[in-house]
């Protein structure tokens, strides 16, 4: 255990036991020294992950009870939230792609269509990355494009041996560009969709637990892919043109590479087709729901049941049925990420919390004032939100951060997805550091970045970020939710 683990370890209960007893009853309401202790002790252990981010996510459940701020049965209900089944149906259709590995024939044949010149292999990797990413784990996209492109750079490499013994700066350039533009790829693309990235499922799930309020996805669609592609684009003109440039013309026998990797998938196969076609029905149905409802005069369709329902189908689709062959088998499900679920529903119980003992009001009041709504606090919002998130998880920032900004808006009597939904795409922006985000600890562990490569590619991207988010919400954001 690190020297950071075993503080946290030990300074979590410290502060609950602190605050339980040091912070005036009388100031907020009686329940809130209890809700903010125990809302200390998850968070510094959610930043020094002292004990695993899941288990830390189960403290609300049993110590708002224990605590007398809820019920057992009142703190156990957020963990069943419908936007975790939404998270769980995304998972299953993830693992199918990945089984069958229709996920790596995409990212082959994008990587493909770009061309095999220094920049053209770096916005196929990147198209990829961010395609695959909008529907499957960031962290396992990374995973997978890592090889792929440390395959390409081993071809630069050759007798090298290292990248600081590579032949000339445009190689080195490539290499780096390469790693970056992955890990990059990987975070923005995820923002195009809600089951793109843990943050984005919280904050709907949040706003749905405080106002009622219902973003489908083709609301968040609209929003998050022009952000998502825009960003996708503005990292790779900045790495290739500004800040990396390689000028490679071709990488020699990267078309050879590309191809035996293709011949090693074969011809697409059935269960690849079976997977294709249930993933297109779903997103389908995902993005044409309101209109089929309208249609039918029902209330029929909703994300949570579409998803389920596409992820049930990958277990009674049949590959052989003589043979009991499906799509999936329950045994699969060992490599579904479990632990994400159960972190949602505890963001949402602590939230809860935090809104019934009057603390989020309270903050909201402080902060707001007496001012009035502009785009200027809009911008504050997001600034703050990209660069805490440099420092903690995007899903712990995205838990504690949204209720205070639900209670700024309700001061200041505004829809609270004017500043929330730019909160939360601000959180997937975290570009500057190897630790900020599972895809940029999976590229730098390649040994082609140095982390001042990433801190000065980051910042300027974390910039462009600020501004892109910032324009899509006094825009589009306006426009869809005002």
């Amino acid at each position: 255990m690190t020297s950071t683990k075993r503080i946290g370890f030990f300074l979590g209960p410290l502060l609950f036991i602190l605050l339980y007893f040091f912070f005036p009853v009388d100031l907020i309401s009686p329940d809130a020294p209890k809700v903010l202790a125990l809302a200390a002790w998850m968070l510094t252990w959610w930043i020094t992950e002292a004990a695993p981010i899941p288990v830390t996510a189960f403290l609300p459940m049993v110590g708002f009870p224990l605590l007398g701020v809820m019920k057992i049965s009142q703190s156990t209900a957020p963990y069943a939230n419908p936007v975790i089944f939404l998270f769980m149906g995304g998972f299953m259709i993830a693992l199918a792609l990945q089984k069958h590995k229709l996920h790596e024939r995409i990212a082959l044949q994008l990587i493909k269509l770009t061309g095999t010149s220094g920049n053209g292999i770096i916005l196929g990797f990147m198209l990829a990355s961010a395609l695959l990413s909008m529907w499957i784990s960031n962290t396992a996209t990374a995973m997978m494009m890592l090889p792929i492109a440390m395959s390409v750079v081993n071809l630069l490499l050759q007798d090298a041996g290292s990248i600081q013994n590579l032949g000339n700066k445009g190689d080195r350039n490539f290499a780096v560009g390469l790693m970056l533009s992955i890990g990059y790829a990987c975070s923005l693309g995820g923002m195009a969709t809600i089951i793109g990235t843990p943050p984005n499922v919280v904050f709907v799930g949040l706003l749905n637990e405080f106002y009622g309020i219902k973003i489908s996805f083709a609301e968040w669609f609209i929003v998050g892919f022009p952000v998502a592609a825009l960003l996708v684009f503005a990292n790779y003109y900045l790495v290739t043109r500004l800040i990396f440039p390689n000028n490679l013309e071709k990488i020699k026998g990267s078309d050879e590479l590309i191809a035996s990797r293709l011949k090693e998938l074969g011809s697409i196969r059935k269960e690849e087709k079976l997977v294709l076609t249930i993933f297109s029905i779903t997103a389908f149905f995902w993005m044409f729901q309101q209109p089929i409802n309208s249609v039918l005069n029902l209330d029929l369709l909703n994300d949570t049941t579409v998803a389920m329902c596409g992820g049930l189908l990958m277990f009674i689709v049949p590959i052989n049925f003589s043979q009991g062959e499906f799509v999936l088998h329950w045994s699969d499900t060992e490599k579904l990420a479990w632990g994400i679920l159960f972190l949602f529903g505890g963001g949402l119980c602590l939230a809860e919390g935090l809104d019934k003992s009057g603390i989020i009001p309270a903050v909201g009041k402080w902060i707001a004032g007496h001012g009035t709504f502009t785009i200027w606090v809009t911008l504050l919002v997001i600034v703050i939100s990209v660069y805490l998130s440099e420092l903690m998880s995007n899903v712990a920032l995205v838990n504690v951060f949204i209720p205070v900004v639900f209670g700024i808006s309700n001061v200041m009597e505004v829809n609270p997805v004017l500043m929330g939904l730019p909160v939360t795409l601000g959180a997937s922006i975290a570009l500057m550091f190897p630790i900020a985000t599972p895809p940029n600890a999976i590229v730098f562990s390649s040994g082609y970045i140095r982390i001042q490569d990433m801190v000065r590619a980051g910042f300027w991207l974390n910039i462009i970020s600020i501004l892109i988010i910032w324009g899509i919400s006094i825009t589009v954001v306006n426009w869809l939710f005002l």
